[in-house]
């Protein structure tokens, strides 16, 4: 088989108006970057088509290091429904650089079920993840400029609470100490840099649902806290309208294609592990309005990035999915039943029922939030056939619809069977009505809690004085009814990574409380998780250059 880079350089690409016009989007609306990327702007949202399309989201089990196709299977989704004639738009979130230079290489899909153009959307797109990136930093120099500039009036903070950020994975900044040199450098103060899909910034950009929105959510962000114990927010430096200057052109979401031409909304890019995990609410309305099925996907396991969607975009949005599909691999599954990893694409039905235990955990999750649902397993060259029907066998028996997604290999024909199963499923039995984790009105802790309980199955949930004196804030300014997106590793319902399957009595351990007054949400630091990360060993980067004046090593 060809490599993703051939198979994405043998593809003639439609212009991206004729995409466009295949969804009936004015093109005069369109804002090109170059032939096959344009900005459309969220203006053309309609709120009674948004109401009657139909919201697929696609999840997954708990991945591995070596993924579970998420976003290849959302992709090969959208092909074969629109393959058996049902118009279906995608959204998408935007790659981080981090991740594409470190563990990825890239983040649109793979063999015969891409987003493209592949290196565009990989390296910058239309700039929208500089634009935050430069936005949080304004923030940043602006709020050191106003510390300096009124020490002498006796203004201080007790209590900073802003970082810069930036779209590299880079351990040497995640603790730096600021203003060294002398007195016209500006306070000496310990800081910090997180990675930009941590940025409240990347979730404001996501959750707003206008500019006039995204400038309130801005005025509101928490900067620090006053020698007075008062909160200070961006608000209270009046650069709100310069800070959303900034990012005017990027609130809107960006039009690209697949490598079957059907429409893609890529906007937005945080990253589930350490932020909510979901493209922007713009995108996944643009693409509701635009198409009778929309998928969109939340990132890394269902514990993770569906719970996200679910408590904090969905509630925030207003909307909610007809269906959700969760994806699996065969090797996953042996991973999490215990087997070693060296032999996870060898037989072994017994290792792979116990794995089991993991998906049922994230279908039970999912059915207890009121969705249906059904299991797509992403096949694998080294699969077997027998191995396949037994994962088909034991969803059947727990009465969940199942199918193999080939997409990779055979593009939008290897997912015409999990299309029908969808459609099929959407038509006789979709999601009921949406239920949450927990209630808004509940405290901060009680949210905490329940998610760690009731998803992840926790025994018990510390909180660490750090945590602790940030709930005693949180009761202060009274925003105690803001939804949770905590903060933990993706590879185990557990703090532990390596803890595989079903753990069980563990305890979850809140290191820390991140206020975010702007995107209107408390990120809880669950065990070690950092919203910096760093390289491996040998980075993706080592293999990413340019040959013939094309960019190999992105995908």
């Amino acid at each position: 088989m060809k490599t993703d880079f051939e198979i994405a350089h043998g593809i003639k690409l439609a212009p991206i108006t004729t995409i466009a016009e295949n969804i009936n989007i004015p093109t005069e609306f369109l804002e090109p970057y170059g032939k096959y990327v344009a900005k459309v702007p969220y203006t053309l949202i309609d709120e009674e088509k948004v109401k009657k399309s139909n919201l697929i989201l696609v999840t997954s089990i708990t991945p591995t290091k070596y993924g579970n196709g998420k976003t290849t299977m959302s992709i090969g989704l959208a092909l074969g429904m629109n393959r058996i004639g049902k118009n279906t738009v995608l959204a998408l979130r935007e790659p981080s650089l981090g991740p594409c230079f470190g563990m990825k290489g890239g983040a649109t899909g793979g063999g015969y079920a891409q987003v493209l153009p592949l290196e565009k959307i990989n390296l910058h797109l239309t700039g929208d993840f500089h634009a935050v990136t430069t936005a949080n930093n304004m923030i940043a120099a602006l709020l050191d400029n106003y510390i300096y500039q009124h020490q002498d009036e006796g203004f201080r903070l007790k209590k900073v609470l802003w970082k810069r950020v930036l779209d590299i994975n880079d351990r040497s900044l995640r603790d730096i100490v600021t203003g060294l040199g002398g007195p016209s450098n500006g306070i000496v103060a310990e800081s910090g840099f997180n990675i930009t899909p941590a940025s409240e910034i990347m979730a404001i950009l996501c959750l707003a649902t206008d500019l006039k929105d995204l400038e309130r959510r801005i005025s509101n962000i928490l900067l620090g806290i006053t020698t007075e114990g008062k909160p200070f927010t961006v608000q209270d430096m009046g650069v709100a309208g310069a800070i959303t200057a900034i990012l005017w052109d990027a609130i809107h979401p960006n039009l690209v294609q697949t490598t079957e031409h059907t429409p893609a909304f890529i906007h937005g890019g945080p990253f589930a592990n350490i932020a909510h995990g979901c493209n922007s609410i713009i995108a996944t309305k643009m693409a509701m309005t635009f198409g009778d099925y929309a998928i969109t996907e939340a990132g890394f396991g269902s514990d993770l990035g569906a719970e996200k969607f679910f408590d904090i975009k969905c509630r925030q949005a207003g909307i909610q999915p007809k269906l959700t599909v969760i994806v699996v691999t065969t090797q996953a599954l042996k991973l999490h039943g215990h087997v070693d990893i060296t032999a996870i694409t060898s037989p072994n039905a017994k290792g792979l029922q116990a794995g089991f235990a993991n998906m049922d955990k994230h279908i039970h999750n999912m059915q207890n939030f009121g969705q249906t649902v059904v299991v797509c397993l992403n096949r694998f060259a080294t699969d077997q056939d027998d191995e396949i029907e037994i994962v088909r066998h034991h969803c059947e028996a727990i009465g969940v619809g199942f199918a193999v997604n080939r997409a990779f290999t055979e593009g939008g024909k290897g997912a015409e069977e999990l299309a029908h199963l969808v459609v099929k499923t959407i038509e006789e039995k979709p999601s009921g009505d949406l239920k949450f984790a927990y209630q808004i009105s509940d405290n901060i802790k009680t949210k905490i809690e329940k998610i760690a309980k009731e998803i992840y199955g926790a025994a018990k949930v510390t909180f660490k004085p750090a945590a602790q004196k940030q709930l005693e804030r949180i009761q202060k300014l009274d925003i105690g009814h803001f939804p949770v997106c905590i903060a933990k590793t993706q590879y185990s319902f557990s703090e532990n990574k390596k803890a595989y399957g079903l753990p069980k009595d563990f305890t979850l351990t809140i290191r820390d409380i991140v206020i975010n007054t702007g995107s209107k949400m408390i990120v809880a630091i669950a065990g070690n998780i950092l919203r910096m990360p760093g390289l491996p060993k040998t980075p993706q980067a080592e293999r990413i250059r340019i040959i013939d004046n094309q960019i190999e090593g992105l995908s």
